[in-house]
């Protein structure tokens, strides 16, 4: 037995932590079967090596009765800002067994109040017109270290995005820092342990800054300068030295302000760095800046100051082109094969004064010609000029780009496959889940949901990476929550995102359309102020607990609850004693389909905004839903007078649905796939009208043979029909290539997943260019639906974080096997099937501390055996029983392989 993989607020060694209680979590690994623990002790301290001398523990739970093994609190001595603290876990399984003390891990405190910032604000001194983009300013200090040092810890933040350096060499692989939130009440800084780049005598503290969304141009509306117009630094280094004492170095008058090679960086534009005006040295000890201008002391203040709890953005991979393209109009294009977010690096040869031009694109025409009308005004553009000084090499810093294709202009010589290259760049988010079958197809899906996950989750979940856009909506976010957390561990990323919902939410509970809120009053569409749309302010509610089911997480329950409770309380009162929220502007079902639409490209698309579905009737079910999700947290919070509140409200909301939208015979006064959906998956149906509108919502499939939903209805509607006995149906969803549908994209050599059903039409033409995305992650929901359907693996939500869950999959004649694994908070988690002649083959992995219950589809229990041993009677596994086609039993941890002999599709 072994403790592994411990994580102090999800992360490995994080530093800045704010919590002054960081919880805890580690994982059990046993090849035992049934293993679970019964007991934990751990131990802190302020070093490594204290954790061994009882005397110096800042916590010492002593042996702790509990199998609680994620999110453990520390309980010890209070810690200071700046402090680190090392802990090791030991456990008692079971069986009456010990492990050893698991290897230690640290973290280390972040600034704690405002009276720990010794920095001063300070700006660059520069002449700069506030409505373009301008250099890029450049800051730097020298500073001496004349004793032995015992550690060095660096602070900092900015207006805008910054690069930091120190003495020559970049302190860190982050990208866009301090990242993106609602500035003016929350600004993220970053903790840095630069330890090792400090050196004695002489060093030098350079940093670079871009507009980024601060001040960069941001929105369709071609706004600029949206947080400010003026770009700053707030620093400082504290050194920690061997005989105890400590200094600052801070961000003061005493640093000196320039500019370099790089001319503008705007996010949507692009960057243009002209090499010939590089400065050697600028960021080393000895530099000579006389020539550099003064700095401006502000006060800013620290009020706004949090530390940096999301995911670091990186480049986490590099792709190299698969082809080199002339087009039909004579444009050279290298194609890096893969619709892609970051930017493009080269390494070639130019004379001073050469230029080299990069556009980006995510697709060619049917002619074969570059394509970039769907970018609308972003120029995604980066121009290098040539210092000509033999092979230079040149990356971006405060841009990126989503693109598959790359056009090359305006240089003079010859350029290769193996010139350039394409750094993919997204929040580093641990990849957790992976799903694959028989089918090809559903496995290039499954990449591109995967994909587009990495392309919008940059800092934020962007709704596309490409166009004058990349907000962070909210609707897009809530739908495709419960699949992101199948595929990459996003606990951190939602944990930080979700902040900026409390201080952008308006007094009255509304929430805006997307988060940080930039889209002011509406973003100029005149539909509303920006505020309020069911589907989309949900996410208020339902992204909070989606992470508490996905990783037992109710902290994030605790700290959201008043943002929650006040979207609840907003559709309340909006909706008045008829508990019909039909108040307010509503995106409806968003891009629905039209049927005729698919025939017809001249006529209007009404499925735009949700035309089909009665927005009151999506806005009603969401109401009950949400509201049924925040009485379960009042209940799990304690909050007794909000859960009988809530709980009273419920079927209220519910005769009122029913009484408003549907009928006695079981139809809706919108008769869409959507509308039914909604209702089955909301449970909004008296009982003996369930079995009556799931028919109805799987005739409508049949009949149509496609989808028909848009934003809202196409992530529920496989479950709706596989929860109603139609998995059938689902499937046929599923594996339908012509449009619409999840794998007509992938038909036509989709690498990511678009926005629209038909972004490219049959006959080869585009949509329409002002909204035609081919990297918007919403309609990657169905993501969720393979993991738990496909595979059958599904969380249990009487006990989260996979404490217990779920092995329940929905087998199809076409598929011959199907698996998906998880690395869940306890542990890797494997469910899958194959058929092999006769006989059905289930595949369980379940960690130590945890337990399944196994839904094996196969109507005869004694024609089931694991490990050549009959189930009744098996030494590991329970016997539950037997029902609707399926033998039921429980498993605690341990890898188990079942074989089913008597097995028919029917009889599922």
């Amino acid at each position: 037995m072994k403790i592994t993989n411990l994580k102090t607020e999800y992360k490995s060694n994080p530093v800045g932590l704010k919590a002054y209680k960081p919880r805890l979590s580690w994982e059990i690994v046993d090849e035992k079967r049934n293993v679970f623990q019964r007991a934990y002790h751990v131990k802190c301290a302020a070093t490594a090596a204290d954790l061994n001398d009882e005397n110096k523990l800042l916590w010492n739970s002593g042996r702790i009765d509990s199998d609680q093994s994620i999110h453990v609190e520390y309980d010890g001595v209070i810690l200071q800002s700046g402090q680190q603290a090392f802990w090791t876990v030991k456990v008692w399984n079971n069986y009456k067994e010990e492990s050893s003390w698991s290897a230690p891990t640290c973290w280390e405190m972040g600034l704690l109040n405002k009276d720990d910032w010794k920095a001063q604000w300070i700006e660059p001194t520069l002449e700069e017109e506030p409505s373009v983009s301008t250099p890029s300013p450049y800051l730097r200090k020298e500073f001496q270290l004349n004793k032995a040092i015992r550690k060095a810890t660096a602070c900092i933040t900015c207006h805008g995005l910054y690069e930091l350096s120190l003495n020559g060499e970049k302190v860190s692989t982050d990208l866009f820092t301090p990242g993106w939130t609602s500035y003016q009440q929350r600004l993220q800084y970053q903790t840095y342990d630069v330890t090792e780049q400090i050196t004695s005598g002489a060093n030098a503290i350079g940093v670079i800054l871009g507009d980024g969304w601060y001040r960069g141009f941001l929105v369709w509306q071609g706004n600029k300068n949206l947080y400010g117009d003026k770009l700053a630094l707030l620093f400082q280094l504290k050194l920690d030295y061997v005989d105890g004492t400590s200094e600052w170095i801070i961000s003061d008058p005493d640093w000196k302000s320039g500019t370099g090679p790089i001319l503008k960086s705007d996010i949507y534009n692009g960057e243009t760095y002209d090499a010939r005006l590089e400065i050697a040295g600028w960021d080393c000890a000895g530099f000579d800046d006389s020539a550099w201008r003064p700095v401006i002391l502000r006060d800013y203040g620290f009020d706004n100051l949090v530390a940096s709890e999301g995911v670091p953005v990186r480049i986490t991979e590099t792709l190299r082109p698969v082809e080199k393209i002339t087009t039909p109009k004579g444009e050279l294009v290298f194609d890096l094969g893969q619709n892609m977010v970051g930017w493009v690096r080269f390494r070639l040869k130019g004379n001073a004064g050469d230029k080299i031009t990069l556009n980006h694109a995510e697709v060619l025409d049917q002619d074969g010609n570059f394509y970039t009308d769907n970018l609308r005004a972003a120029k995604a553009e980066d121009t290098y000029i040539f210092k000509g000084d033999g092979q230079e090499e040149y990356e971006p810093r405060f841009t990126f780009h989503g693109f598959r294709y790359v056009k090359v202009s305006d240089y003079p010589g010859e350029i290769t496959l193996d010139d350039l290259e394409g750094r993919v760049v997204h929040s580093d988010m641990p990849l957790t889940g992976e799903f694959v079958c028989s089918d090809p197809l559903i496995n290039r899906l499954q990449k591109n949901i995967d994909w587009g996950l990495r392309g919008n989750f940059l800092d934020v979940p962007t709704d596309c990476p490409q166009r004058d856009e990349r907000l962070g909506w909210t609707g897009d976010a809530q739908v495709f929550a419960p699949t992101a957390c199948f595929n990459r561990d996003a606990a951190s990323f939602y944990t930080k995102w979700m902040k900026d919902f409390i201080v952008d939410q308006k007094p009255d509970g509304s929430v805006p359309w997307v988060v940080p809120n930039v889209v002011k009053d509406g973003g100029g569409t005149g539909w509303s102020d920006g505020f309020g749309s069911t589907g989309w302010s949900d996410a208020a509610v339902i992204i909070p607990w989606t992470v508490y089911q996905v990783y037992g997480d109710t902290r994030i329950l605790e700290e959201q609850y008043e943002s929650m409770k006040g979207w609840v309380e907003y559709m309340i009162r909006e909706s008045g004693e008829a508990c019909i929220f039909n108040a307010g502007f509503h995106f409806g079902d968003w891009l629905s389909f039209a049927e005729y639409y698919s025939y017809n490209y001249n006529a209007p698309d009404y499925g735009y905004a949700g035309a089909h579905t009665d927005k009151e009737l999506i806005a009603t079910a969401y109401f009950y839903y949400t509201t049924g999700l925040m009485q379960k947290t009042a209940s799990l919070l304690g909050k007794v007078e909000d859960e009988a509140r809530y709980q009273n409200l419920l079927p209220k909301i519910k005769d009122a649905f029913n009484r408003e939208f549907v009928t006695q015979t079981g139809r809706l006064t919108s008769g869409t796939q959507t509308a039914y959906t909604l209702a089955l998956c909301f449970n909004l149906l008296p009982d003996t009208l369930v079995p009556v509108v799931a028919k109805r919502l799987a005739d409508d499939v049949n009949y149509f043979g496609h989808l028909t939903t848009g934003f809202i209805g196409t992530p529920l509607i496989c479950r709706a029909l596989t929860d109603h006995g139609y998995a059938d149906v689902a499937y046929k969803l599923l594996f339908n290539k012509r449009y619409p549908s999840w794998l007509y994209p992938v038909t036509q050599g989709a690498t990511t997943i678009w926005e629209r059903w038909d972004g490219i039409k049959p006959d080869g033409t585009f949509q329409t260019v002002g909204m035609n995305s081919f990297n918007h992650y919403a309609y990657g929901a169905v993501g969720d639906w393979l993991y738990k359907s496909v595979a059958g693996l599904n969380p249990d939500e009487q006990s989260p974080g996979y404490k217990s869950f779920f092995i329940k999959p929905w087998l199809h004649e076409e598929l011959d096997f199907a698996k998906a694994s998880y690395h869940s908070i306890y542990g890797k988690i494997v469910s899958g099937w194959k058929r092999e002649g006769e006989k059905l083959i289930l595949e369980v992995g379940i960690p130590a501390n945890t337990k399944a219950r196994i839904f094996i589809p196969c109507s005869d229990a004694a024609s089931v055996t694991e490990n050549g041993k009959k189930l009744t009677g098996h030494p590991d596994l329970t016997f539950i029983g037997q029902e609707a086609g399926r033998v039921i039993i429980e498993a605690g941890s341990g890898y188990y392989q079942l074989v089913c002999r008597s097995y028919e599709f029917k009889q599922q």
